[in-house]
């Protein structure tokens, strides 16, 4: 890559070989561009579009591909959580980290229901196992789920000792449709426990969920700050002679 080999060499041991071998050190650091994101005059904005892939935004910008990685240095999220996804890819990521389902309750919780207890709907006969728990959101999440739990209907489990314990149901959703948290109109977290230690979001707090939250944070990786065109070659000039020396 073109990015890495304006880097110095440097000698570098491998695992419990007696010689070093030479290798790129890219421990190395630079300031130069850190100091051209402070400085307006130098960076614009740029929207990333659905399928842009970054060496096509650079041909777009320099008429070259080679300038991608000025990106990542300009944009510390990028640099931290990566390229934005497609909403295709964005989908099926949800689908694949948030796979189960969860029960919403407005019941006490802290001392009951906890995981690997298995819980039946006294109406709809549904039953699932406690995967983890969120007792600030009264959730619990389920696996090896069967039927669907009705809103409304008391469920009950036996706990390791042998007790009954019973809650209601307040909602039943896939796990990406669940609550990640609930925000005021300032759009602060806000606290979902009441005095008596359940569940109780205020009907002003706005419910975000999982689905909301990876759709908004990929948004989010967008909007980035880009390199004038006119200003291109000249910064990565100073950037690649600053690495050499």
């Amino acid at each position: 890559m073109n990015y890495f080999k304006y880097f110095p060499i440097a000698p570098y041991g491998f695992g419990d070989e007696t010689l070093p071998d030479l290798f790129r050190d890219l421990s190395v650091y630079v300031s130069v561009i850190d100091e051209i994101k402070q400085n307006v005059s130098f960076y614009n904005t740029y929207y990333i579009q659905e399928f842009e892939r970054p060496d096509q935004v650079s041909f777009k910008l320099y008429n070259t591909t080679n300038y991608y990685w000025t990106f990542w240095l300009m944009n510390d999220n990028l640099r931290e959580r990566g390229w934005p996804l497609t909403n295709r890819d964005l989908n099926e990521k949800i689908l694949k980290d948030y796979v189960h389902d969860t029960l919403v309750t407005q019941s006490y919780l802290l001392d009951k229901m906890k995981m690997d207890q298995t819980i039946k709907g006294q109406s709809s006969g549904a039953t699932g196992t406690i995967h983890h728990r969120h007792v600030d959101l009264g959730q619990l999440v389920l696996t090896n789920t069967t039927g669907t739990f009705t809103p409304g209907e008391n469920v009950i489990s036996t706990n390791s000792e042998g007790d009954i314990e019973t809650i209601s149901v307040l909602e039943y959703v896939k796990e990406y449709n669940a609550a990640h948290h609930y925000e005021n109109a300032d759009g602060e977290y806000v606290d979902t426990i009441s005095s008596t230690g359940t569940f109780a979001a205020g009907v002003q707090d706005t419910k975000v969920t999982y689905l909301d939250r990876y759709f908004k944070m990929n948004d989010e990786l967008k909007t980035i700050n880009i390199i004038k065109p006119q200003n291109i070659i000249e910064i990565v000039s100073a950037y690649r002679e600053a690495l050499r020396t």
